[in-house]
Parts: structure tokens; C-alpha cells; sequence
């Protein structure tokens, strides 16, 4: 069993990751820029701005689909939705596998294995507290196996006590994806539903000394808090070198060696 981890960030929330002998991919969205109505009383008109880096028919075979919630477009779009028929295995919330064929429901710590690999759900929380009726349930993924890095998928998480829980349980996390961007549709006044720039760097600290790749920051018009926010936040607490900004398409090895601490790595 090969301990590299290879990430191909996709666009937005989707990242490909090859670990243990398997193909994850996490949240697939794959249709071309435009606004997706909202759906059902109350819900948010969301617009993707820009297309995915690599489509579907060049992704080559996935094992395993991490989805973090199947609610929202921007987290599984139509071409995203059609795409888990081909996949052998979708892991997601219960709500998600009572809505979604074939999907494997976990609650919270509840796990199941794939191959070598353990993954575990934890707990996300998809704006602040008390946000579960307007944002509906979401949930993270933690993957291990024998002899390989520890990962944490945070989902659209913007809870910190989420990220402590989640690193209490897991004392020895080598690489988080953290879904950030600073989410906000206006739900919640000036509360984000995914991690801001303040919230991610506090998570990176409660993380510490994972190796962290930032995504859903981009793509699509409701993230409001640019990556680079992020950057200098990080950049001024001598943090930056824990950070890895994928190039778009590009695989990457997520846990190879620094080449300078603003160095994006790549392969």
C-alpha cells in the first residue's frame, strides 16, 4: 500500500484524491456556468461562474464518492447528480440515502470500510448554530487505512467546535480539505455557512500539523471571502507553508515536500 496521496482539485467542492489503492472523489460538480433556481419554499438561487477543470468523460474511474449533502447544487449539480450511478460506492448523510439511490447513509462516527480503507462520517454544520432546518444535515469524512496519512473532508462545515471534536477523535490527522470561501446566501445575516478566512485559519491551528488544501472557495457567486484572505491571514502567522493551493487540473502530491512556505506544489 502506497502512504502518497495525489489531489486533483476539480473545480469548487469537487477534489479527486487516489489513497490506499482507491479513487475518492468529493462532491461532484460538473455542469457549465449558470444559475441553479432555488428549490422549494425558501430555498437560495445559486450561480456557478465558472465550469469544471476536467470533465467528466477525462476523470477516469472513481471508486468512492464523498458527499458531503446532496441539497444544494453547489455541492452536486445535475451532471454531478447523474454521475453517482457509475460510481460503486456514494457515502453521504441518512437524509441524502433516503433522497438519493444507491447512497450509504452514516450518522455521525458511524463508519464503514472500502477496500483498506476506514472511512468514518463526523459532524459538520452548515452555518451557525441551530442552521440544520434552513441548511439541512451535512457531514464530514475521515480516511484511514494501515500505513497511509490520516484525512480529514471537512464538508461545508462553519463550525469550529465541529473542527475541535473532529481532531480530539482523531489525534493524528496528516491532511484536511477544508471546504472554505466564506459561504453566505444571506440566511444568516453576516454568518457564513462554510468556513471564512477567520474561521479557517482558526481551524488550521486546532488542525495543527496537518498538511491543508483549501476548496470550495471559488466558482460560484455566494462565496464571498476570496482565498487570498486566507493566504495573508496565514501568511502573518507564519502558517503558510501548511497551506496547498491546487492548481486547477492539476494532480497534485498533497503530501509532498515544501518549496518555500507561498510555493503551490505540483507534480
Amino acid at each position: 500500500m502506497t502512504s502518497s496521496i495525489t489531489a486533483t482539485l476539480v473545480g469548487g467542492p469537487t477534489l479527486r484524491l487516489t489513497y490506499a489503492g482507491l479513487t475518492f472523489l468529493t462532491d461532484p460538480t460538473f455542469d457549465d456556468p449558470r444559475a441553479f433556481p432555488a428549490a422549494g419554499a425558501g430555498g437560495v438561487t445559486l450561480t456557478k461562474l465558472v465550469g469544471p477543470a476536467i470533465a467528466v468523460r477525462d476523470l477516469g474511474p472513481v471508486d468512492v464518492v464523498l458527499l458531503s449533502h446532496d441539497q444544494h447544487a453547489d455541492n452536486l449539480d445535475d451532471a454531478g447528480r447523474a454521475f453517482l450511478a457509475d460510481v460503486p460506492t456514494v457515502v453521504s448523510t441518512q437524509d441524502a440515502a433516503d433522497r438519493v439511490p444507491g447512497v450509504v447513509g452514516l450518522d455521525a462516527w458511524e463508519s464503514i470500510d472500502e477496500g483498506d480503507v476506514t472511512i468514518t462520517a463526523v459532524p459538520a454544520r452548515h452555518g451557525p448554530e441551530g442552521a440544520e432546518p434552513y441548511s439541512g444535515v451535512v457531514t464530514g469524512f475521515v480516511l484511514q487505512a494501515a500505513g497511509s496519512p490520516t484525512v480529514y473532508v471537512s464538508g461545508d462545515n462553519a463550525s469550529l467546535d465541529v473542527v475541535a471534536a473532529v481532531a480530539r477523535r482523531f489525534s493524528a490527522i496528516d491532511l484536511a480539505v477544508l471546504f472554505v470561501g466564506g459561504a453566505n446566501v444571506g440566511r444568516f445575516g453576516a454568518e457564513p455557512v462554510t468556513l471564512d478566512a477567520l474561521l479557517a485559519s482558526a481551524a488550521i491551528d486546532l488542525l495543527a500539523p496537518a498538511r491543508v488544501i483549501p476548496v470550495h472557495h471559488t466558482d460560484w457567486a455566494h462565496f464571498v471571502d476570496p482565498l487570498a484572505a486566507l493566504e495573508e491571514r496565514l501568511a502573518v502567522g507564519g502558517r503558510r507553508e501548511r497551506l496547498l493551493v491546487l492548481e486547477r487540473g492539476v494532480p497534485t502530491d498533497a503530501l509532498g515536500p515544501t518549496v518555500g512556505a507561498p510555493e503551490r506544489l505540483a507534480v
